[in-house]
């Protein structure tokens, strides 16, 4: 793959975490503008040349930073734009909701031991209190005086821990017009409860939303499981796709006249992976319900499963230890043996995948995934048709640190391929440069990079969103 060197563009700066980049054009405009979603729960959108509050809604979300040293994995994580937004003003967000932090489902931290069966198959139990917070999804419209106002909820969900809620986690597809939902497993780590691969679960799952559908219930019940919501919402959900750790949302990109569709997925310890496909099955909820009411199992002939927690990317899922005779050897240990043999003819291959540790010289060792996009432009040609990708911070990077920035191709025949770095000119000087958000434009002719200089969401002001233009 050839080099790519690109440069980037400041657009706005001093602004909260960023977790969505996206454009859309409001009613009665005829421009396009960028759209800029903070962690904390503000909306912004960069106007004639000045940026300005679509929304607020800070005292709606959760306090953040308070138990983590100011980290934080929860907030304002979906903004999605109905496809009709021009005409009829309806958006889409999720966040967790402010007074629902809860204990937590388990009172220490977890880690696998594969000769104690006990922590292979933990279960969450008491899930109305052993739990850590609340997420909800709901509808907007943007009222004909300009102003947003909340609609209705389409879900709420009970989330066991604070990490891996998703983020970046609304979109809508271009190819079934439904509102995509990713979750994440609901977090720890190592997956506890093995949620990701639960058919009825929530967590760990990519669902369609029919938002076209209106089951008229005003409150829905707070939710882990998809069998606990009224039929009337179950009636509304697709899962597309399980076996997912944590995912920075997910990308379309139309070829000819069907789409490929990306999406990212956190590792925990060993490496980072993009998937594609392009063909699917969604399952309807109704019939996972009555598969699992009947003890049956349902027909997944084509049902998308990215294999986690038994799989990592393309290598089982491992724990790592370092050796004490040579610092520079690590020991590996399948942490879900029997799950990896099970999963491991009925899964999605990635795309493509780098390490956490890479020492060679025209790569890096990656900390998470942060953004997938595919790039239809002909501005920096290099890249055009290709898919591009973020990472939090270069592992190498150290005291200044760098996010990394790289791109891949689909191949015809839709083996694996290999990726690329993409170099940068910008001088970030003193700062550190976290890559939190990858976006684009409706017609992905554009890339917007949001870059932070910490990465605990209580640092505040210290976000930039970039272009990336050509070098």
């Amino acid at each position: 793959m050839i080099k790519v060197k690109v440069g980037l563009r400041p657009i706005v700066s001093k602004i909260n975490l960023p977790t969505v980049l996206k454009t859309a054009i409001l009613p009665g405009d005829s421009i396009e503008r960028l759209f800029i979603a903070t962690q904390v729960g503000e909306i912004f959108y960069i106007g004639n040349g000045d940026i300005r509050t679509f929304l607020d809604i800070r005292p709606r979300i959760l306090k953040l930073g308070v138990s983590g040293g100011g980290y934080d994995e929860r907030g304002l994580l979906g903004l999605a734009f109905h496809p009709e937004f021009y005409y009829n003003g309806l958006f889409y967000l999720h966040y967790s909701v402010a007074g629902t932090q809860g204990p937590g489902a388990l009172s220490e931290s977890f880690k696998p031991n594969p000769c104690d069966p006990k922590t292979l198959n933990l279960r969450w139990m008491n899930r109305e209190t052993k739990y850590d917070h609340i997420d909800t999804i709901e509808e907007w419209t943007l009222q004909t005086n300009g102003q947003p106002q909340r609609r209705r909820t389409l879900l709420n969900l009970r989330r066991p821990f604070a990490n891996h809620n998703g983020f970046n986690s609304l979109n809508f597809s271009p190819e079934t017009g439904k509102l995509v939902l990713t979750t994440g497993d609901g977090g720890s780590g190592y997956d506890p409860f093995n949620l990701s691969q639960d058919d009825l679960e929530i967590a760990g799952k990519i669902i369609e939303m029919d938002v076209g559908k209106n089951p008229y219930i005003n409150n829905p019940p707070i939710v882990t499981r998809f069998n606990e919501l009224p039929t009337p919402i179950q009636e509304t959900l697709m899962v597309m796709a399980k076996g997912v750790r944590n995912i920075p949302g997910i990308s379309f990109q139309r070829f000819y006249n069907q789409y490929i569709k990306y999406a990212g997925n956190v590792g925990q310890r060993l490496v980072e992976s993009i998937f594609s496909f392009v063909q699917y099955k969604p399952m309807p909820v109704t019939q996972l319900i009555q598969a699992y009411s009947m003890n049956s199992e349902p027909d997944k002939e084509g049902f998308i499963n990215f294999g986690w927690r038994g799989w990592e990317g393309a290598f089982p899922a491992s724990i790592i230890r370092k050796c004490t005779e040579n610092s520079t050897l690590n020991e590996k240990i399948t942490a879900y043996y029997n799950e990896a043999a099970a999963l491991s003819g009925r899964r999605l291959q990635p795309l493509t995948s780098y390490f956490h540790e890479d020492t060679r010289p025209d790569r890096f060792g990656g900390t998470a995934i942060t953004g997938v996009q595919a790039y239809m432009g002909e501005r920096i040609p290099a890249l055009t048709g290709s898919v591009v990708f973020t990472d939090l911070a270069r592992k190498e990077s150290q005291p200044k640190v760098r996010g990394a920035l790289a791109y891949t191709t689909v191949r015809p025949n839709g083996q694996q391929n290999d990726f690329s770095v993409i170099q940068t000119d910008y001088d970030f000087g003193s700062q550190s440069a976290y890559y939190v958000n990858l976006g684009t434009n409706l017609d992905q002719t554009r890339l917007y990079l949001g870059v932070y200089g910490s990465m605990k969401v209580t640092d505040f002001n210290q976000g930039t969103i970039f272009e990336i233009v050509e070098s």
